[in-house]
């Protein structure tokens, strides 16, 4: 019946300034009480995949920056103009963090170093090596002495207790290193001890091979009134050992206080519930009943349907994980099934009775195409033509009928919809290439008639959220999980067909389509699905998870019947999640409508941010960010953080990650927001400020050190869907 198919007007800024003034807690290392502080951190960057890194997760929180690139002849030079002047009478430094590729990227004398040096020094600002060499002159051992530089695939490291108590609290402990390829090395890392004398913690700490003992990797460095966390890792901002710390680097950086908030999103959507989908032919190498065979081709087709079983085991996993899945219905294909089963259907019956167990979505009554009308008679199908030429497009009364006719099938069965969401089939009514290049202009028309302001779509094809008619779109990751696959080796089978060259009996399409990887070989037919498949879909799945991206995956009700073959990739997922990330930091299951939302609030944040629209800084205890007005201002802060009214206080936020993170807006009667964190809170990174250092200071530069191939792009995943 059905196929698997492969966004964002932004409101308009006003020109109204929205104030937010948080109180921050004193600190024993604090600048001057008057001294005005920004809230924006300065990137000096080599070029290099680590501190892009650092600047693409600041950037995915929507924290303010700026990058400084040494290779440009036209940038500014670093000088105590360009990091602090005066403000109303009062000096202000103009970042409140560094980043810089290595601990001293200028070379020894420089006089941007000496400048950054005293900057540091007079407002207490925290600095980031993104990547460098371990030596005396960052508080460590050179690796010579008892460490170790080189490799770390596949090496587990482990957050310290004093990592633990400080900025990577929200890891339970373990961070391993990803080994995708046998043959690129991914990760280099240079393993030391802490030099006798010097005031180093260490925070993330590694084996060092052939010996019982263990060396730091990440550790903060205090010296000469100085802070500086010192990462001895090259990475880039797709690996998975940079995304689980990037939380904890950029909490560091920023003292934990910051514009800006991140947390880890996961939703899954179940498509064509109720409904049946058609079956791959593992000898016609398409799907009878489907539009890739051609017509009459394979015979009568085979769906594949859940069963009453099925959905119990369904009910019984999201219980057991704590994990809320998305059914998105068609109420037609239990009306089909009755009518061909003397009135009766078990699947619906045992779904409806656990309703509550699920969220719902509607998918149209019987699953139509809502776009252009196919021409079928050919493959691949074309749009159908009107006697004019022109395109003929499904009516704006077809459309509005299937959205109606399911919800009221919904209603009738008691199921708790949104009937604000809807996903039609296969994102049909959207733009569709090469076929139909425009979305149907009846879509927009029936979306306004049915109230429709959360609509799926797919984001392999149209990644940016936007309007239509009334509705914003929500892309969908589509899993790699096919529709058509009920079994594990017809799941196999199809995928050898894609990813196969012709010379090895497959299509040959993944040496033609753009973005596509050939397997190197065709999967093993009994063993390619668990070995190869499965992980490969668990490390995209989880690399979505922890960037900072809420848009929600989707399988089919195909993948829950037979041999059940989403499970796995499921477990995968949720599974490693729970053994990396501690219990104050859960996966985010949000709705479809709440995705959307936070994409909207997000995307005009961002917007606003880039532009140059909102500043924020800091004096005394006190923090001002000003905005756009209709923007709510994004913050992450400390637990215990009050939002003050005009009348009282409220909570700011929600607790995430050891923290409170959330968006404000002013209250009743204000033009600002002002928050209030708890007497005596001190953020554990910057406990340790302003102690004496106790070893030698930087005199020279960093030497310039190896990025292994595999770190300057992403390492393939084999291929891409």
């Amino acid at each position: 019946m059905t196929r698997t198919a492969r966004f964002a007007a932004l409101s308009t800024l006003s020109a109204a300034t929205l104030m937010l003034t948080l109180v921050a807690p004193a600190s024993g290392a604090a600048a001057a009480p008057d001294s005005r502080i920004d809230l924006k951190v300065l990137v000096v960057s080599d070029g290099g995949p680590a501190t892009a890194a650092i600047a693409a997760e600041l950037d995915g929180a929507g924290t303010p920056y700026t990058t400084l690139e040494l290779s440009r002849q036209d940038r500014p030079v670093i000088n105590a103009g360009f990091l602090a002047d005066t403000v109303d009478g009062r000096a202000r430094a103009k970042y409140q963090a560094v980043v810089l590729p290595n601990d001293n990227p200028f070379g020894a004398g420089s006089a941007e170093m000496a400048a950054l040096v005293s900057y540091e020094k007079t407002f207490a600002i925290p600095q980031v090596d993104a990547y460098t060499y371990a030596r005396p002159e960052v508080g460590l051992n050179y690796p010579a002495n008892g460490g170790y530089s080189g490799s770390l695939d596949g090496v587990r490291t482990e957050v310290t207790a004093a990592g633990k108590a400080g900025p990577f609290g929200y890891l339970d402990g373990a961070v391993p290193f990803e080994d995708n390829s046998p043959t690129v090395g991914e990760s280099y890392a240079h393993v030391a001890k802490p030099l006798a004398g010097a005031d180093f913690t260490s925070y993330v700490d590694a084996p060092v091979p052939g010996t019982q003992e263990r060396g730091s990797l990440v550790g903060e460095y205090r010296h000469d009134g100085r802070r500086e966390l010192v990462v001895g890792f090259v990475y880039n901002q797709n690996q998975q050992q940079f995304r689980l710390l990037a939380r904890g680097i950029v909490d560091w950086l920023t003292q934990g206080v910051r514009i800006g908030a991140s947390r880890n999103y996961f939703a899954v959507h179940v498509d064509d519930v109720f409904a049946a989908d058609d079956r791959w032919d593992t000898e016609l190498n398409c799907t009878p009943g489907d539009v890739d065979c051609a017509p009459g081709q394979g015979g009568e087709p085979d769906p594949i349907r859940m069963t009453a079983a099925d959905a119990q085991y369904a009910a019984q996993w999201s219980a057991t994980k704590g994990f809320t899945l998305d059914m998105a219905y068609n109420g037609g294909g239990s009306e089909l099934y009755k009518e061909e089963h003397a009135g009766a259907d078990p699947l619906a019956q045992q779904l409806t009775a656990d309703k509550n167990a699920y969220r719902w979505i509607n998918h149209t009554y019987n699953h139509p195409f809502l776009g252009c009308v196919q021409n079928v008679t050919v493959v691949p199908w074309i749009c159908a033509k009107n006697t004019d030429g022109s395109t003929k497009y499904v009516t704006r009364a077809e459309i509005s009928a299937q959205i109606g006719d399911n919800r009221a099938w919904g209603d009738r069965a008691g199921l708790p919809q949104q009937k604000s969401e809807l996903i039609t089939g296969e994102h049909s009514g959207l733009k569709i290439l090469p076929q139909q290049p425009d979305d149907n202009p009846n879509l927009a028309p029936a979306l306004t008639d049915n109230n429709i302001t959360s609509l799926g779509s797919d984001n392999s094809r149209d990644r940016t959220q936007r309007q239509v008619g009334p509705a914003l779109t929500v892309p969908r990751y589509p899993v790699n999980v096919f529709y058509n696959a009920g079994r594990a080796t017809e799941q196999i089978d199809e995928y050898n067909w894609i990813y196969s060259r012709a010379s090895q009996g497959g299509s040959g399409i993944c040496e033609t389509a753009p973005g596509t990887t050939c397997l190197s070989e065709p999967l093993d037919t009994v063993t390619g699905y668990a070995d190869y498949i499965v992980p490969l879909e668990v490390r995209i799945g989880l690399g979505h998870v922890l960037t900072n991206d809420p848009r929600p995956h989707y399988i089919h009700q195909s993948n829950l019947a037979e041999d059940r073959i989403a499970y796995p990739v499921l477990d995968g997922i949720v599974g490693q999640y729970s053994a990396l990330y501690a219990d104050n930091t859960p996966l985010v299951n949000l709705r479809q409508q709440q995705i959307g939302e936070e994409l909207r609030e997000r995307a005009a944040w961002n917007t606003a941010v880039k532009a140059g629209q909102v500043t924020a800084y800091r004096i005394g205890n006190a923090v001002t960010v000003r905005a756009p007005g209709g923007i709510r201002a994004a913050a992450t802060l400390p637990t215990g953080t009050r939002q003050n009214l005009l009348l009282g206080t409220q909570a700011f936020g929600t607790p995430y990650a050891g923290s409170l993170s959330g968006r404000a807006a002013p209250g009743l009667l204000q033009d600002r927001v002002t928050l209030t964190l708890p007497a005596g809170t001190v953020p554990p990174s910057t406990s340790k400020v302003g102690r004496p250092g106790k070893a030698q200071p930087v005199r020279g530069s960093a030497p310039r050190l190896p990025v292994p191939a595999g770190v300057l792009k992403r390492v393939p995943y084999g291929v891409t869907g």
